[in-house]
Parts: C-alpha cells; structure tokens; sequence
C-alpha cells in the first residue's frame, strides 16, 4: 500500500494524535519531531528513523527501517544499534549512518539524540560560598 493511501486512512483518526489549538502532534515511533505530518509520520514511509534512550539509562538508541525486509517480515525490517558511547562519538556515528540512508532527516536525529544524552548526565549542584559561617 501507499504512503500516499496510509496517509489518507491516518490524518484524521489515529491514536497516536494529540490535537492541539494551533498544531496537531503525534507520539508515534520514529516520529522525530512528534509533528502529525505526512513528512514526519514514521508509520508510513517505507524508511524511517528513529532515536530513543536506551534501556539501561545510559545511551540512545538508533532506530532504522529496512524497506525490503520490512513488507516480508516486519519484526526482521527494523535494525536497532545501541551507541553508548562518549557524546560526541554517538552524534559522529547517527551523522554517518544516516548520510545515505535518510541524509534529510539528519539533522532532526542529531537534535533528538543531543537532547537525549543531555537529559541523562547527572546533575551537578554547586555549593555557594555566601552561605558559609556567620560571623558575630
């Protein structure tokens, strides 16, 4: 079927629609932007790409569809690659990954990631020195 037809059965009902005043967002997988668009949708599209946290709290997880296997069997279409490592190194490897596979939604991956890896560094309370002894 389509990504044209699926589209059309989609926009209206789905349960992954949040409605909104001004713009409608969707919580579907390999939604990067959580838009409810046809460009965005991550049902559709016979390639997509998606960006979680990884199970164990530290990490993401790069979430890729494989058109050709994915009408066969759906379960083997999917390719998951856990990056647990540095920052830098995590964004370095979705940038090249992603360059022949879907090279326009690189940079929406890059920013989910980003925020995701930021989200799970520890928080650093800083102690003030004005708060120390009093003097009388």
């Amino acid at each position: 079927m389509s990504a044209d037809l699926q589209w059309m059965l989609v926009r209206k009902n789905s349960c992954f629609l949040l409605p909104g005043p001004r713009r409608n967002f969707s919580r579907e997988p390999n939604n990067l932007k959580s838009r409810h668009s046809f460009y965005h949708n991550g049902l559709i599209h016979p390639r997509t790409v998606g960006v979680e946290a990884a199970p164990g709290g530290k990490g993401v997880v790069l979430v890729t569809r494989n058109a050709r296997k994915a009408n066969n069997r759906p379960a083997k279409g999917v390719s998951r690659t856990e990056l647990k490592r540095g920052q830098r190194a995590t964004l370095r490897a979705i940038s090249n990954s992603l360059k022949a596979y879907r090279p326009d939604l690189k940079k929406a991956a890059m920013r989910r990631a980003s925020a995701l890896l930021k989200s799970q560094k520890p928080v650093i309370v800083k102690k003030s020195s004005k708060g120390g002894k009093k003097k009388e």
